[in-house]
This record gives structure tokens, sequence and C-alpha cells, in this order.
């Protein structure tokens, strides 16, 4: 008999540090998900919490590593991009770690004067503010500045923006110049419509802030949408960075630091391969090297983080509503949830995530098909990472069977309009926080309930 768990184990090395089987059962992160299913229900989302700062620990020290091995003199700064996740439960959690955060639009701007209200940060935390920014998000950006947050560094992302700082800001700031990068080959133009062309930027220098008594430049600011990937193409960008870095520092003596924006890859399935070390140690090591070569400072390093933050903590949980066989090999399982409202990445981008069966792992598997509640035909789930099938348990004697999603953490919430109108009036699930306790025991509660239908209806106007 060809069992589920046979496939799992015959495919991947398996059971991994996040995954393991007891009693046909699947664990995460050394958590019984059908306890977390029969305590509250599926559809079901979860966040991991110790995951978070794991993996904040884990850059922390490949970056360290790589600055010890090679004798570099900068420091490394992590920063967390809010715009992966914005709940408080994850503020809370990252903020343990000694970091700094990164915004992205105006309405972060009171995030950050929340976790400040809070105790959570301090005047002296760095708040990187990126973004093309409206008058509003400019407005916020300058009231902390003369409020006293002196390591706010709004990043410039075009020639006219820090105009507004120069009339607003009366305290003495720093900002941050962001460049407008190439993207990659197969994107759908050639560069960045974020960031300030490399041609124009010792420019803005000279022009807006080298003789203006109040302002200094702190940080040169790259970032690609493809993240820190060890291709031809990116090294050669970061190349391009480092080489308008060293040209910057000769004519602006308060530049000190490197922000090389643009995430670390996470787990998409059990079949990962990836030396975060090694990407450390070259990224440095490159640094280095052509600072060595042009006689100039070493800078900081500021990483921005986001689904490398967040996005393995996460996770949901579905149930198999019931069976369709709609043609002579087409078997769809209909599932109580729906991919386009509640993982948009699933459907928006063809992402793919870590899709694991919950129970019945000692059973025969098959291949089939992951079918939405929403009536769009788009609302399905058919191919993995690794594979252009997926396969799950046939379940005998009536057995319910519970499918899950896993390292779901970054994006889905927002993307989805958690809280808002979904489509097809599909209610945002349930959402449930797992922790760990001083003695390392597994403890969880409710963070938020199923969506009504009174709340969708008021959203609405009835």
């Amino acid at each position: 008999m060809n069992r589920y768990i046979d496939l799992i184990q015959q495919t991947f090395d398996f059971p991994t540090k996040e995954f393991h089987v007891e009693n046909n059962e699947l664990f995460f992160n050394g958590v019984n998900m059908m306890e977390i299913i029969e305590e509250y229900g599926t559809p079901l989302k979860l966040t991991y919490l110790p995951k978070i700062s794991e993996n904040i620990q884990k850059a922390k020290t490949y970056f360290n590593n790589a600055i010890q091995a090679h004798d570099y003199q900068g420091k490394y700064t992590y920063c967390y991009c809010t715009k992966s996740s914005h709940f408080s439960f994850v503020l809370d959690e990252a903020l343990k770690n000694d970091i700094h955060i990164e915004t992205s639009s105006t309405f972060d701007i009171p995030l950050v004067r929340s976790l400040y209200a809070k105790g959570k940060i301090t005047k002296n935390t760095f708040i990187i503010c990126n973004g093309f920014k409206r008058d509003l998000y400019k407005q916020y950006i300058a009231e902390l500045l003369n409020d006293g947050f002196v390591n706010c560094v709004p990043i410039l992302d075009n020639l006219s923006e820090i105009d507004y700082y120069l009339e607003h800001v009366k305290v003495p700031f720093q900002v941050g110049i962001r460049i407008a990068a190439d993207e990659e080959p197969k994107f759908g133009f050639y560069t960045s419509r974020l960031g300030v062309r490399y041609n124009d930027i010792i420019k803005l220098y000279e022009e807006k802030i080298k003789d203006h008594p109040l302002v200094s430049l702190k940080m040169l600011h790259f970032f690609i949408n493809s993240g820190i990937k060890d291709t031809a193409y990116y090294w050669s960008e970061l190349t391009r960075f480092i080489q308008k870095y060293v040209d910057l520092k000769k004519v602006a003596p308060t530049l000190d630091t490197m922000d090389i924006g643009g995430g670390w890859p996470i787990k998409t399935n059990v079949f990962f391969d990836y030396d975060y070390q090694y990407m450390a140690d070259q990224i440095v090591k490159n640094i280095k090297w052509m600072c060595a070569k042009n006689n100039t400072t070493e800078p900081n390093i500021f990483t921005e983080f986001g689904s490398f933050t967040v996005g393995e903590s996460g996770a949901v949980l579905y149930s198999v509503l019931d069976e369709k066989l709609q043609n002579d090999k087409e078997l769809w399982y209909m599932i109580d949830g729906s991919f386009i409202t509640q993982l948009p990445d699933s459907w928006g981008l063809n992402q793919k995530y870590i899709m694991l069966a919950i129970n019945n792992w000692d059973e025969t598997y098959h291949n089939i098909n992951l079918g939405g509640l929403t009536c769009d035909s788009m609302d399905y789930y058919n191919s993995e990472a690794h594979q252009f099938n997926i396969y799950l348990p046939k379940p005998d004697n009536g057995k319910k069977q519970y499918l899950g999603f896993f390292h779901t953490g970054a994006y889905q919430e927002s993307l989805g309009g958690y809280g808002g109108i979904q489509h097809c009036l599909i209610p945002a699930p349930k959402h449930v926080l797992i922790d760990r306790d001083e003695d390392g025991k597994v403890v969880h509660r409710l963070f938020r309930e199923d969506q009504t239908e009174e709340s969708m209806l008021k959203t609405l106007g009835y």
C-alpha cells in the first residue's frame, strides 16, 4: 500500500526542523495541528510567534558572522518592513529583538506613534521612511522629526520630495536617497518607477543637501524586487550600487550607511536550498572589497526583511467539505475557504506554499485539485513548487480530511483586505496566536473570531 507518509518521506528529506508526524498527525514547529483544529475549527489562520524572533536572530547571526570573518568595520542593523504584516502581535514579537522599522505609506506613521506610546520603541529607533510620498505622509514624517525622533530617516524617492522637509522641519535631520535600480530582464519595464536616477543623485545632493544647515545625507538605499538571490543580475546591480555609494561618499562625508533593501527568500516548499550565511558573506565581502579598492570607509549595512521576518510564522488550515469527480481524471477536494480571498498571492502571483495533510498520513494518497468557495474559476490550487501535481490522503470510512498551507504569514491579510469585503462575501477566518511560555510549553489564544455578516453588511451600507 502506497501511503501518504511514504510519498512525503520518499519525495523530501522528511521530517524537517519545522515539520514532523506523530500518530498520523502533523506537527508544525512542535505544535500539534489537529489539537488546534479540534479547539478552534476551520478555516483557521494561525501565527506561531516564536518563529519571528528565531528568524530575526538568525539574520543577525549570519551578518555578524560575516562582519567578523571579513574584519568589516561597519555595523549591521536589522529593520522590519511593516508592509509585510502590520498586526500588533507581529510588531510586538519582532521588537523584542532590538530591531528597527521601515515604513512605506502614510498610515505607518500613526502605527509608529502607537508603538512609541506603548514603550515598544524609543525616539532613537530608526524609522526608515520609504515610498512615493503624498503630502500627509511627508507631514507626519516632519512631525516625527520635529518631535525629536532623531533617527527618523525619510528616503528621498524623487528630486522634489526634500523641498517639503526643508520648509517644515525645524531641527537637524538626516535623509537617505533611494536609487532607481534596473529591474530583472524578464520584468515588464527596464527601470524601477521608485527612486532617483543614478545620474541625478550627486546633483540632488549638491544642489539641495550639501550646503543646507539642518539636513545631512545619512544613507543610500537600494532595492530590487527579486530579493537577495545568488544570480548574475543581483550581483551586477549590487556592484553598480556600491560603486555609486563610493562615488557619492567622495562628496558627501556624512554618508555612512548602505541599505540593501530587498528580502531574503523563505521556504515555499519542503525541498528548500538557500545558503543564508553564504549570501551574507558575499554581500559583506563585495562591499569591503570595493570600498578598499576606492579607499572608502566601509559603510554600516541595513537590511529590511519583511517576508523573512514573518512569513514562516504563518499557516492556514482547512477541512475538505466534499469530493467531486468532474470527469474521468479530475478529482476535486472542495475546501471550506478561498484561495483568492485568504491566500491572494497564490492566485495573483501563482505563489506556492508548503501544503501538507494535517491527518490521515497512514492512508493511501491520490492526485487531486483543491477548489475554493468563490464562484471564480481561478479559485483553485493544483500544483506545488517542486512538481505539477498535488497529492493528499484518500481517507476511508468517512474520515474527515484536513490540510494546511504553511509559511503564509507575509502580505496575505493586507492583500486580501482583512476585515473588509471579500470576493463573494467569503468571511475572513478566525486567527489564532501560538506562543510558548517561560517553560517552553505551547500556549495559544484567539486573536480574532470569524468575520461576521453584520460587519460586512455595515461596510456595504445596509
